[in-house]
């Protein structure tokens, strides 16, 4: 590491830290602003040194004679968030004052630094917004547009790094799945942003992937839950998605023997859209007392009542209310304690509340790497504020028997699809046989 600029060090401790989820750490938003603040100066310091000398860190000057480096001495920077330690790098027989002036205007911009840390990650951070941060006071810019630049293409690389992260020391117990529709090419219709979080054995909630979509089709779908897949994510016990046929056939085919649970949030929200008002709320009361009843058999037996007692006078809310209706009440399998948390993507339309809450403030906002960082910021800094839910003993064990269930299922399933794949192949090479 000694041959690595200090600004590289610090981009590869940000890296661990979405790599490791955050454990470990009392304050995350804190710790990930001070981060990228000493990310921030010390690329931009880098940048003047490189100007200074005409060469990169450990590059062999051309003979002219204009300084070398001396190592590194510690800056710090006292900050809303604490107290910033960053890299200086020191340098011989040239006039340093570019670095000097840098640090000075520094310490007196922590704020526009701290502001400058959040947006790299809550919209598109353009060259000009760090350009107007270190500009000194007669107007003119203490970085290079070279600096600049790369400062900004290292910033988006932390984001996709979150994007394309390892995923398979997540252990998914239930998984959450949504889409909302954003603005991401100039000119062109609102197209699904898809995000994924999770419930872990442990009972932990994590944000897994945030991604644009196109659409929500199956195919899309599809493709955003394989790249998870790819990554190492493993089938969960229970999937959870609004009504989307899309998302609905994707996770089918993506995960066949996991439970798929409906959001019965949208589901009511359908139903009252189907009824008058009169009646509403009596219907609602029934249709969640079967939805939500003790067991998957009296869930059955309530909805029988319901048809009998509405399907004449409203049909078509009737017709919604049994729509997908296994899919409706697939969390009574899960523990008791779980099924209000594993019945609904809620947490995920919070989420999307809070994105929506800032793209108003800029609502000429759009292109996919802009829209990308906000949603980017307004989850991860919402997943920060996530508190999980418990999981005993017993109930670990309750959903381990689920699982095992499940696989079984696969298996018996399996069995007679590679029966027939292999008396099909035989059949092949019989007649391929007797065709010569």
């Amino acid at each position: 590491m000694k041959k690595v600029p200090r600004s590289e060090r610090t981009n590869a401790e940000i890296r661990r830290f979405f790599e490791e989820g955050m454990k470990g750490s009392t304050d995350p938003k804190s710790e990930l602003v001070r981060l990228a603040v000493r990310s921030i100066v010390e690329e931009a310091l880098e940048g003047a040194v490189r100007d200074l000398l005409g060469r990169g860190y450990y590059e062999r000057g051309d003979g002219a004679g204009r300084g070398y480096r001396n190592g590194y001495r510690e800056g710090r920077l006292k900050t809303g968030e604490g107290e910033v330690r960053y890299g200086v790098p020191q340098v011989r027989d040239v006039d340093n004052g570019a670095i000097r002036a840098l640090q000075e205007h520094a310490k007196g911009r922590t704020e526009a630094l701290e502001a400058l840390a959040v947006e790299m990650y809550a919209r598109g951070l353009s060259s000009r917004d760090i350009e107007d941060t270190f500009r000194s006071e007669d107007g003119s810019s203490l970085l290079s547009r070279t600096a600049v630049s790369e400062i900004t293409e290292t910033l988006w690389a932390q984001y996709e790094e979150f994007a394309t992260r390892e995923l398979s020391d997540i252990e998914v117990l239930y998984l959450f799945l949504d889409g909302v529709a954003e603005r991401l090419r100039p000119g062109a219709k609102r197209e699904a942003v898809l995000c994924a979080w999770c419930i872990t054995w442990t009972g932990e909630k994590v944000l897994l992937h945030l991604s644009p979509g196109t659409k929500e089709s199956t195919e899309c779908c599809k493709e955003f839950l394989q790249d998870m897949t790819r990554r190492g994510l493993k089938a969960p016990v229970l999937v959870v998605t609004d009504g989307a046929a899309g998302l609905i056939r994707a996770v089918e085919e993506c995960f066949p023997f996991s439970l798929r649970q409906r959001c019965l949030a949208h589901k009511m929200r359908n139903i009252s859209n189907k009824l008058p008002e009169e009646i509403r709320a009596e219907f609602k009361v029934s249709a969640r007392a079967s939805y939500e009843a003790p067991s998957q058999a009296m869930a059955r037996a309530l909805r029988d009542d319901l048809v009998e007692r509405f399907e004449k006078s409203y049909p078509s809310a009737v017709q919604c209310f049994l729509e997908d209706f296994d899919a409706c009440i697939a969390h009574l399998l899960v523990p008791p304690s779980h099924r209000k948390v594993a019945r609904t993507t809620n947490l995920l339309e919070r989420l999307f509340g809070e994105e929506r809450r800032r793209t108003k403030v800029a609502p000429s906002m759009f292109g996919e790497r802009p829209v990308l960082k906000m949603m980017y910021a307004a989850t991860l800094r919402a997943s920060q504020r996530w508190r999980g839910i418990t999981i005993t003993e017993f109930e670990r064990a309750s959903l381990q028997r689920l699982r095992e269930q499940l696989d079984e299922e696969n298996k018996k399933e399996t069995k007679p699809a590679i029966k027939a794949l292999g008396s099909a192949q035989k059949k092949r090479r019989v007649y391929s046989r007797n065709r010569t």
